[in-house]
């Protein structure tokens, strides 16, 4: 129940403090009173969502020029770009995925100072490299996305994306003669996966409504195809959709997608969404070449199966029914009874994360919430056995599934650069990787640096993880400025993946680096992500709080000294962090964020966000996205800190009106003499796959977090 008035005032409201010395793009107010049941909200940048008025693309365009007139003054933000890409090139030649057919491998590569991911191949771990696709001769600025190779070695199935955007062309190579057949398959998403049937005559894929990300459409209805390799795309047989399939109850905002077993024995039909837990349907192979396939129902939500892999005739899981740190099952996929299926590995203190498999063995990692040990499990025996590799942030991924298991096995730290490992499970057999691993030469970071691991109590108590990492120089007298970020969200964990080219430039700053792990994320099982999701995701800003106080506390710096950061739904919790405690941080960066929940709903990708925060239909929800919305939060006349947003034209995930309104408000209620900054990069989407895009922003966001916080080597020509 919403009720909207339109009020025909139009209204101009500047803060007199930073009007003073900012001047920026006029931003007028239109307010809009909404009623959510009995609760009214005044949105007065309502106009800006209409992304295809003209008036609002050059409010966009005045926002981004206006910004990059003061950030690409601040001196020093040139060498913060260059000197992520020397990191970058201190690691070499940078692997991606890896596909490997008979005794071929297919893989992308990033090459060492070059932008994009390339497409190789070569015969045999060493044999010679050949060039397979440069997607720049597609057209300037394209990324490859995913790919598959034919079972028959013969094809090649990639998705390319242009200008940062996460909607594709699924297009198939002939890999004799290197060139691309007439197919071309339209609009479809970055990473839903599509399937070569055993034959290699025919493909699988989820094809989009629309690839417009304004339409109300967009990622909504969506289908699941399969296109025969050489006909008009216009005559594929749908799979599964909400309109073809109304027994099996798909909703708008779900994704259909199909995919095959080992042995090709069934078709498994997934439902995708945002929910951690899975829902599908199956059905014998041979319903393939039927007009309608007859779906039976395999997993269900009421399941908590967050994770399976089938191998044979087991379907081996994840589940936490009763188990807030999950347990590891296996049932029959001829007769699947999810109620009482084989326990392999019981709850224990460790939480149970990342399944995988290869052809005849599954892996699963036990993690205390940052360090994690590998085990594997023999599908035909049950045997389990720990993977000898050192402590850390261990993962994997098989390089041929479907007929070997060979596998890659990677090991990190926060300041440690990834050691590849090749790995036999056959034969035991472990080794650092000599081939398709990087070839550059690091230097040993952690002589420099100190990471501590340590928890701190919220608001109610309970203890929240905390990853500090601060240069050994420096003083702990609250001195030095901290960079802390944080997430929370869908039970992502944050796990310590070496930090990468762009913070570790921001460390050699003599900036301390803080990763938050609040509830929301998986860190400590599918109960932290329970209390920071709905009508506890207030859990998720307060922790984020409770950790940057303690980083003033112990005087690892101080609130003029302190950078908060969110990402995306991480927008959540910067957004409120800053709203609720604007006195705690002098500097707040909101990356493509969700600032503006309570209209989350209304945009493209809103629906799939119901299961998160909850929906505008419901009474009770309402009352928790209210407080999970950051505009609404924003106090004329409040002191907040220097804000730099950040957001994608191009970006399908979170619409740009939402960071772009954030930034209207605050620039016109700030009393602080602060500036308030919209970055928008007309070359990204939600992020990029070209590294000279992303490392172009981030250059820009470290500069500007550096000057305000008062680093002499980053301020503003004269």
């Amino acid at each position: 129940m919403i009720r909207k008035t339109t009020l025909a005032l139009l209204i101009f409201i500047t803060s007199q403090a930073t009007q003073a010395q900012y001047k920026y793009p006029t931003t007028p107010e239109r307010p809009v009173v909404d009623d959510y049941f009995g609760t009214k909200i005044t949105d007065s940048y309502r106009w800006l969502e209409d992304m295809n008025n003209p008036e609002v693309q050059k409010w966009f365009k005045d926002e981004s020029d206006y910004t990059n007139s003061i950030v690409k003054t601040i001196s020093g933000r040139d060498v913060l770009f260059n000197r992520m890409k020397e990191i970058q090139a201190l690691g070499g030649d940078q692997y991606g995925s890896i596909i490997q057919v008979g005794d071929i491998f297919y893989y992308t590569k990033n090459k060492k100072q070059e932008n994009i991911y390339k497409l190789y191949f070569r015969k045999n771990r060493n044999g010679a490299e050949v060039l397979l696709l440069d997607p720049n001769t597609i057209t300037k600025g394209a990324t490859i996305t995913n790919f598959n190779i034919s079972p028959d070695n013969k094809k090649l199935a990639v998705t390319i994306s242009e200008g940062g955007a996460e909607v594709c062309d699924l297009k198939i190579m002939d890999l004799e003669s290197k060139k691309f057949l007439s197919d071309k398959l339209t609009p479809v998403w970055s990473e839903f996966p599509f399937e070569f049937t055993p034959d290699s005559k025919a493909i699988t894929y989820t094809q989009m409504a629309t690839r417009d990300n304004t339409s109300d459409i967009f990622l909504k209805n969506m289908k699941a195809f399969l296109h025969v390799i050489g006909t008009d795309p216009k005559t594929d047989k749908i799979l599964a959709s909400k309109e073809n399939n109304p027994e099996l109850e798909i909703l708008a905002a779900q994704f259909p997608y199909v995919k095959f077993p080992d042995d090709y024995s069934y078709i498994i039909l997934d439902i995708g969404s945002t929910k951690n837990e899975e829902f599908s349907f199956y059905a014998p192979f041979s319903e393939l070449g039927k007009s309608k396939i007859n779906w039976k129902p395999l997993v269900k939500y009421e399941d908590d199966i967050t994770d399976s892999q089938i191998i044979g005739d087991k379907l081996f899981f994840l589940t936490h029914k009763n188990a807030p740190n999950y347990k590891l099952a296996y049932t029959s996929l001829k007769n699947p009874d999810f109620n009482n299926p084989t326990i392999l590995v019981p709850e224990n203190d460790k939480v149970i994360r990342r399944l995988r498999k290869s052809k005849n063995f599954i892996y699963y990692n036990l993690s205390d919430g940052i360090n994690q040990e590998t085990f594997q499990i023999n599908a035909k025996t049950l045997e389990i056995k720990k993977i000898p590799l050192p402590a850390g942030s261990n993962s994997a991924f098989p390089l041929s599934p479907r007929q070997n298991d060979n596998m890659m096995l990677f090991n990190n730290g926060w300041v440690t650069p990834s050691t590849d490992y090749d790995y036999d499970a056959q034969t035991g057999k472990l080794g650092k990787s000599k081939e398709l691993t990087a070839n550059g030469s690091f230097p040993d970071f952690s002589k420099n640096y100190v990471v501590k691991e340590v928890e701190v109590p919220s608001h109610d108590g309970v203890m929240v993880p905390l990853s500090i990492i601060y240069p050994k120089n420096i003083k702990i007298d609250g001195s030095t400025p901290c960079y802390i970020t944080g997430y929370g969200a869908y039970g992502i964990s944050q796990y310590p993946y070496f930090v990468g080219s762009s913070v570790m430039t921001l460390l050699e700053q003599n900036t301390i680096v803080a990763f938050a792990h609040p509830r929301g994320g998986g860190e400590k099982g599918n109960k932290w992500h329970t209390d920071g999701m709905k009508a506890k995701k207030s859990n998720t800003w307060k922790d984020f709080i409770a950790c940057s106080e303690y980083l003033i506390k112990e005087k690892y710096t101080s609130k003029e000294k302190l950078i908060g950061n969110g990402v995306s739904m991480g927008g959540i919790l910067i957004g409120r962090a800053i709203t609720e405690r604007p006195d705690l941080y002098k500097v707040a960066l909101v990356e493509v964020g969700c600032t503006n929940a309570i209209r989350m709903e209304t945009s493209p990708n809103g629906a799939n966000q119901i299961p998160e925060i909850g929906t505008l239909k419901n009474e009770e929800d309402v009352k928790y996205i209210l407080e999970m919305d950051s505009q609404s939060k924003v106090k004329k006349g409040e002191k907040y800190p220097a804000t730099f947003i950040r957001t994608g034209i191009n970006d399908p995930r979170v619409a740009p009106w939402e960071p772009g309104k954030f930034a209207a408000i605050l620039q016109n209620y700030n009393s602080s003499e602060n500036p308030i900054l919209l970055h928008v990069n007309y070359a990204n989407g939600h992020h990029s796959s070209d590294l000279d895009v992303t490392y172009g922003d981030e250059a820009d966001m470290w500069a500007f977090a550096l000057w305000q916080v008062g680093n002499t080597k980053f301020q503003l020509k004269k």
